[in-house]
């Protein structure tokens, strides 16, 4: 075997390891790879020892090879260059990427589109929305969805990310799967179905329905934008379901409180073979809790602990103390309470709060509503709350000092607001 075969051969093996999340073998092979002397390294080599680097933030390894390739002038060498940035902007600083970035003679769109992702993981949309208008090259897909994903995550950023997907049009770059993704997750944010049903029927034009991915992302948006029947048409023809699609599913229907077809679900599931993790939980309990499943609730705690091995969080502790609440078993719920891992869980003693002043509980609710006020002192809810068990009881004196409590604090309700596309 020539060296040359012997490096294509280590060259795969290396990239096996890489690509399969082995990197600390990725890295010792490397180092086997770098110090045999009949092995001239080439720029195929080193953005596969970067990779390995920056998923183990190893920063010092990463700064040995970018002096090792500015010494044998592979810095030039556009991918390597890319790979050098990516490390030193998730390992070390994002202006120690700029800098390389900056002295790159030659940059090509993955150069540009490594930096401006890392503005954006940064937070920085601002900079990284500059830095595509700054693109001295032909711009791809991967420029415009990285921002366009940060934009969809931002409290009011779904219509920016519209519009931002318009820009994108206008400048004729072609929408990859990438791009559709982080499109639905903007339509989630609106609650618009009319948006989701048009990028369910692009995805299906451009033949990517049948990712996984994608159709697990559309029984999510189904299902969020008031639609399980669309979300069960997805799933029906889905081939290889995950856990993703079922617990997708089973939240669709919890949603819209089908609490009898979401469990029936999660069985179908246990039949399938496919192993359920605490979302797909979350989505059952959530499922009780809504039709008010207070037994069959506890079950699926008790299952999760003893069959799959699973430790409640504090979503799925909310989810029970709620559905405990709400069937009148208050002191039950707040023994949960009690028993958490972490009590300080506002939607916990929310739940029981509000359960109080259904039933009548004044001594429960004058303990969850002293937490609450420690934990979330500026929620006018709670003191709303409060002060209604103290009215129902009769105890007017006391509801008229938590609102000049409230008063006293400076804490103001905010109207409620809804807006749904339907």
């Amino acid at each position: 075997m020539t060296n040359y075969q012997r490096l294509l051969s280590c060259t795969k093996l290396l990239a096996a390891h890489v690509n399969q999340a082995r990197h600390e073998k990725a890295l010792t092979f490397f180092t086997r790879m770098h110090s045999d002397p009949d092995l001239s390294l080439d720029p195929f080599v080193f953005p596969l020892a970067l990779k390995s680097c920056t998923a183990l933030n190893l920063s010092f390894f990463g700064k040995s090879i970018h002096a090792y390739t500015t010494k044998l002038s592979l810095i030039f060498n556009p991918f390597v260059a890319c790979a050098i940035i990516d490390m030193y902007g998730k390992c070390v600083s994002i202006s120690s990427a700029r800098q390389v970035f900056d002295e790159s003679p030659q940059r090509n769109v993955v150069m540009w589109n490594s930096m401006i992702s890392l503005y954006c993981r940064s937070g920085n949309l601002s900079t990284a929305i500059k830095m595509l208008d700054l693109m001295d090259v032909e711009p791809n897909p991967s420029s415009f969805n990285s921002i366009m994903a940060a934009l969809s995550e931002q409290n009011d950023g779904s219509f920016k990310a519209l519009d931002f997907y318009r820009r994108m049009q206008n400048c004729n770059v072609k929408p990859s799967l990438i791009t559709v993704l982080a499109l639905l997750s903007a339509c989630v944010g609106l609650t618009s179905l009319n948006l989701v049903r048009e990028i369910h029927g692009y995805s299906i034009r451009i033949l990517i329905d049948s990712d996984t991915h994608l159709s697990s992302n559309l029984v999510e948006a189904y299902g969020r934008c008031g639609y399980p029947l669309g979300s069960r048409y997805v799933f029906d023809r889905m081939h290889g379901r995950d856990v993703v699609a079922w617990s997708s599913m089973i939240s669709a229907y919890a949603l819209h409180g089908e609490a009898e077809k979401a469990l029936e679900m999660f069985e179908q599931m246990e039949l399938a073979k496919v192993r359920p993790d605490g979302i797909t939980f979350l989505g059952v309990l959530k499922a009780c809790s809504h039709s008010g499943l207070a037994d069959e609730a506890k079950k699926y705690v008790s299952k999760m602990r003893n069959d799959y091995g699973l430790v409640p969080g504090s979503k799925h502790y909310a989810c029970l103390v709620d559905v405990l609440s709400r069937a009148g078993k208050l002191y039950e719920a707040y023994q949960v309470i009690r028993e958490m891992p972490a009590r300080e869980n506002v939607k916990a003693w929310g739940a029981l709060l509000g359960a109080c002043r259904n039933y009548g509980e004044v001594e429960l609710a004058e303990i969850a509503g002293k937490v609450l006020f420690d934990i979330e002192p500026e929620n006018a809810g709670n003191y709303v709350l409060l002060a209604s068990v103290y009215s129902g009881a009769g105890r007017l004196d006391e509801a008229e000092r938590v609102r000049r409590d409230m008063k006293g604090r400076a804490v103001k309700s905010s109207p409620g607001s809804s807006w749904i596309d339907t």
